[in-house]
């Protein structure tokens, strides 16, 4: 049995997360994080180094209702980390609510970005987001909103600071103008929704917005930290919060959750949970876990089918994230779990050279089995 390092029990002890025999009652997320697992002893040695940032909730069902039993490890949202695809999770949302509350449309008709030559729909789009983490799917979901709507509208919902700033894997990534839409009516008649004009992006103020000691802009190797300053922002619990009012609206006031009518959140649901050979891509390259890092990510066999995971991971720059409502139907078992980690060992950015597969994948999914071997033992 490998045994943790020296300073990893150091840490843990340091943060009331000693590795010795846990009594019964001992809060899941704290017992996860001082398992033996070698993914998780590898990361909770320097866990600053990593960046971890975890949030969990237990949950108890009190009739309609439910009480959440949090825990956190190392949260700060003052200290910067890129959320990369998780702000697709919000978008998707934002853009079944916006076209349902719009007269004469809805999240099936048909439309183009003006200057795109793909038809689609937003329920098109939305899939794409959940199955594959699609950008281009974001994109198009980003100019239909734009960041002015984006932002008033999340920041409604009260579930912390964030700001979605830019488009994805695109030049002119935060350009504050959106492009029109041209939707059709019906087979004949189109209706053109226009471009806005947003606030341009402005630097954020927190903690650690420059990384590294390098990055890459084309093929030229700037010697000197990135600027994550105009990024995208979503903190851990954040996030975490906005899957609490996703799978658990009864819980908050109607203002503070996404309003979408019965068809469109089972859809949404639907498709959070879904596999990707479910959406018609092909189970070999994108297998089962492709997009849930938790339990799965480290593994590309099938999953099984009584555990549904309604998620939305990003990875870049090194950051791997996920956010997950993790349900076992048949067991009875079902909790929330949020985490970020950082692998970036060269501290060179853009160079595609991050420990993924190494290490984070494998810690995240190492502490979402420690998390539901904890929940269901306490059945």
């Amino acid at each position: 049995m490998i045994k943790p390092p020296v300073r990893a029990i150091a840490l843990l002890i340091a943060f009331g997360l000693t590795s010795c025999a846990q009594p019964q009652d001992e809060p899941a997320l704290k017992t996860a994080l001082a398992s033996k697992d070698p993914a998780i002893t590898k990361v909770m040695g320097s866990p600053e180094q990593y960046e971890v940032q975890i949030m969990y909730s237990a949950i108890e069902r009190k009739g309609d209702s439910v009480v959440f039993s949090d825990e956190s490890f190392q949260l700060d949202p003052d200290t910067y980390f890129y959320p990369a695809s998780t702000v697709k999770f919000p978008i998707a949302f934002l853009a079944l609510e916006k076209i349902g509350n719009m007269d004469n449309l809805t999240s099936t008709s048909r439309f183009f970005v003006e200057g795109d030559s793909l038809e689609t729909t937003i329920r098109d789009e939305v899939n794409k987001i959940f199955a594959v983490s699609d950008n281009d799917a974001y994109n198009r979901l980003f100019e239909f909103l734009g960041t002015d709507h984006i932002n008033a509208r999340l920041g409604e919902m009260n579930a912390g600071p964030l700001r979605i700033a830019h488009r994805l894997s695109v030049e002119d990534a935060d350009d504050p103008k959106t492009r029109p839409l041209i939707f059709y009516l019906n087979d004949t008649t189109l209706t053109e929704l226009p471009g806005s004009i947003n606030r341009p992006v402005s630097s954020i103020a927190l903690e650690k917005l420059l990384k590294g000691k390098g990055y890459y802009d084309g093929d030229s190797l700037m010697e000197q930290p990135m600027d994550f300053s105009k990024k995208n922002y979503l903190p851990v619990e954040s996030l975490h919060n906005l899957m609490k009012r996703v799978i658990f609206p009864g819980n908050f006031p109607e203002r503070e959750t996404f309003n979408l009518d019965a068809d469109d959140r089972k859809f949404a649901l639907e498709r959070m949970a879904a596999l990707p050979y479910t959406s018609g891509y092909d189970r070999s390259e994108y297998y089962d876990s492709y997009v849930k890092f938790f339990m799965y990510g480290d593994r590309k066999e099938p999953m099984p089918e009584h555990i549904r995971i309604y998620n939305k991971v990003g990875y870049a720059y090194g950051y791997l994230t996920d956010c997950a409502y993790i349900k076992d139907t048949k067991n009875n078992v079902e909790f929330l779990l949020t985490a970020t980690i950082h692998v970036n060992e060269d501290g060179i950015y853009n160079d595609n050279v991050y420990e993924y597969d190494e290490t984070g994948i494998p810690f995240l999914a190492a502490l979402g089995r420690s998390i539901y071997d904890h929940e269901l033992q306490h059945q």
